[in-house]
């Protein structure tokens, strides 16, 4: 039988438009396999709990994970960060996913029997730790895609980069950490990751969805740190200081108009935020200064600058009117989280395959901060939230992040593993 030039062309397209479909049912199929080992991970995780920059078992067991499955581990990477690296049997793009692997200094209420009991010192506080933004469940994720995708090395076109990170809650004070200085220290090179893929937990999300938004969809977070100097005088003769107080009282109901009359909010969202305020020790001294600290919280760089601008001019000139000194420092922490909108509008549809188009959907920017940033200040990425809210339970009651009765379903992780093998084998085979 004769097949004509155009009969062969189709078959050919056909063929291989059949085979990326036929990987990554076998992928989804091996995640569904794996899946009761993927919770047992995120147990055991779960229940022995590492601070940040102290996460010496959890890197352990990542490692002696991965080392089994016979990629290319790299530790003590920032710390206490885990690399490897799996080599595809076909030449293709080289992809990046990222999990977090710290928990926090917060005492757990749960009632599980994998509940952490773990003590420690933060801030030379003795304190409760717990994975209260749901890290352990990232790092389980991220441990079942690198199994998943180890059993299908032939298949893959091209090559994976798995980065479990450390420290993203931030390292403690005086120490670096965390994804800046993974950067720094050359995560993005060797090979060099062409896109970086990296998703978060939702308590207050159903289990088995997942949302996203395209552009600036987490804000970016700076420090600020204010010291108002005035004149020292008894309390009962006011006229004789220079007062710091009610200077700093002035400057907190000036700061409202910095956001409320100054900040273009129909573009984006921004936050200035006082976290504390401290100054003087007895009852009747008027002490010669106050320091205040905060936050900033903004979703666009331009807007980032004005704002940065607004609050020093407003600060210095109240201070200046009240007769006191005003200095005012600002550190940029964490910048924008930014989905490059071409890798967006690229990966979504894969995603929406595997998990169906009704548990997928846009949510809007957020103004907490995630320094997954600053690999996507350095190549296009791609960040996604995952539900862990159980069947059943409004996510409105679902505690917040970072409390003590923050808690995400076991079900809601085959979710974000079906979606983490999607984006990676549809960038893949693109």
């Amino acid at each position: 039988m004769k097949i004509n030039l155009m009969t062969l062309c189709l078959l050919m397209a056909v063929s291989s438009m059949a085979q990326p479909a036929k990987v990554s049912e076998k992928a989804y199929k091996l995640a569904e396999d794996i899946e009761s080992k993927m919770i047992e991970w995120r147990h055991d995780i779960h229940e022995n709990p590492e601070l940040s920059n102290r996460e010496f078992k959890t890197a352990e067991k990542i490692a002696a994970h991965l080392k089994g499955l016979g990629l290319e581990v790299q530790t003590g990477v920032a710390k206490t960060g885990v690399v490897a690296v799996l080599k595809g049997g076909k030449p293709g793009p080289v992809v990046g996913l990222r999990a977090d692997i710290d928990a926090l200094p917060v005492t757990e209420r749960v009632d599980l029997p994998w509940a952490s009991k773990v003590k420690s010192q933060y801030n030379g506080v003795e304190t409760g730790v717990m994975h209260a933004c749901g890290h352990d469940t990232h790092v389980a994720i991220l441990m079942a895609t690198a199994e998943v995708l180890s059993k299908m090395k032939d298949d893959l076109q091209g090559t994976v980069k798995f980065v479990f990170q450390p420290a993203e809650e931030g390292p403690p004070p005086g120490e670096e950490g965390g994804a800046k200085l993974m950067v720094k220290e050359g995560v993005m090179k060797n090979p060099d990751i062409d896109v970086m893929i990296g998703l978060h937990i939702n308590a207050q999300s159903p289990v088995g969805t997942i949302n996203y938004k395209s552009g600036g969809t987490m804000a970016a977070a700076d420090r600020w740190v204010m010291k108002i100097k005035g004149k020292q005088s008894h309390g009962s003769t006011p006229w004789t200081s220079v007062d710091p107080i009610a200077t700093a009282g002035q400057i907190i109901t000036g700061m409202q108009t910095v956001i409320s009359r100054n900040t273009e909010l129909t573009k984006e969202a921004a936050v200035l935020s006082v976290g504390l305020i401290r100054g003087g020790v007895r009852n009747n001294i008027i002490p010669e200064e106050v320091e205040m600290i905060g936050t900033i919280r903004t979703l666009d760089p331009a807007m980032q600058t004005k704002l940065h601008e607004d609050f020093r001019r407003l600060a210095t000139n109240i201070g200046e009117a009240m007769g006191a000194t005003v200095e005012l420092e600002i550190e940029s922490h964490v910048p924008v989280t930014y989905n490059d909108p071409a890798l967006t509008s690229t990966l979504v549809p894969f995603i929406t395959k595997a998990i169906g188009a009704e548990n997928v959907s846009v949510r809007k920017a957020m103004t907490g901060a995630e320094d997954y940033s600053f690999y996507a200040n350095e190549v296009p990425a791609f960040f996604f939230f995952v539900g862990g809210c159980p069947t059943g339970t409004d996510p409105k009651d679902a505690a917040p992040h970072h409390t003590p009765d923050f808690y995400v379903d076991d079900a809601g992780m085959i979710t974000g593993v079906k979606s983490m093998l999607a984006a990676t084998l549809g960038y893949m085979y693109k």
